[in-house]
C-alpha cells in the first residue's frame, strides 16, 4: 500500500474505531470479541483497501464486513456469550440504574436472537440504517430485513427482563440516536416510530 492510501486508512481507522467497536459490541455482547471482529474486518479492509477507499461509502463496506466476519464466527463454531450491562465507552457515564439495567435486559434480549435477527434489530434501531441500507450490508432485499425485524421484535418483546409498554433505549445516550436524531430505540410495543426512510 502506498503512503498516501496508509495515512487514509489510518485517518479512518481512527475516525470509525468506536463505531464499529460498539456494533461489533452489540453483535457480539463481549468487548473482547467486539474488538477482535473489528481487527479482523480492518485488517480484510486493508487489503482492499485501495477499492474499499473508492466506493460512495467506506464505513458501509467495513460495516458489510464486520457483520460477515461475525456470522463466520457463529458458522466455525457457537459461541457462548457473556454480556455485561454496557457497551464500551459507557462504563465513565453516569446514567442510572434503571437505565443500565434496562440495557443489560436488553443486551440479554438479544443474546438470545439468531445471528440475523439480531444483525438486522443492531443494524436497524442502533446504527439507525434505513431498511436498504441494512439489505444492502447483509446482501438480502429489504422484504427480508422487515420479517427478520419484525420476528427480532416479537421475540424481545417476550423477553422476560424487558418492559412490554415502552420502547427501550439503544446503545446511545437518553434520547440521542447514532446520528443525533433521537431515533435511537428499539420499538418493543407497536410499530416503529419514523417507519423506514
Amino acid at each position: 500500500m502506498q503512503a498516501e492510501q496508509e495515512d487514509r486508512f489510518q485517518e479512518f481507522v481512527r475516525a470509525r474505531w468506536s463505531r464499529l467497536v460498539r456494533t461489533a459490541y452489540l453483535l457480539t455482547g463481549d468487548v473482547h470479541h467486539a474488538e477482535d471482529l473489528t481487527q479482523t474486518a480492518l485488517a480484510k479492509a486493508y487489503r482492499s483497501w485501495r477499492r474499499i477507499s473508492r466506493t460512495d461509502n467506506p464505513e458501509a463496506y467495513v460495516r458489510r464486513m464486520l457483520v460477515s466476519c461475525n456470522s463466520d464466527r457463529f458458522r466455525k463454531r457457537r459461541v457462548t456469550e457473556a454480556l455485561t450491562a454496557a457497551p464500551p465507552e459507557r462504563a465513565g457515564r453516569d446514567e442510572g440504574a434503571g437505565r443500565v439495567e434496562e440495557r443489560g435486559s436488553l443486551l440479554a434480549g438479544l443474546a438470545q436472537l439468531p445471528p440475523k435477527q439480531r444483525a438486522v434489530v443492531v443494524l436497524r434501531y442502533w446504527e439507525d440504517l434505513s431498511e436498504a441500507e441494512v439489505a444492502d450490508v447483509l446482501g438480502c432485499s429489504p422484504g427480508t430485513v422487515k420479517s427478520q425485524a419484525s420476528k427480532g421484535l416479537a421475540k424481545l418483546r417476550m423477553y422476560p427482563g424487558l418492559a412490554a409498554d415502552r420502547a427501550v433505549s439503544g446503545g446511545r445516550g437518553p434520547g440521542q440516536g447514532p446520528r443525533g436524531e433521537g431515533r435511537s430505540h428499539v420499538p418493543i410495543q407497536g410499530q416503529v416510530q419514523g417507519g423506514s426512510r
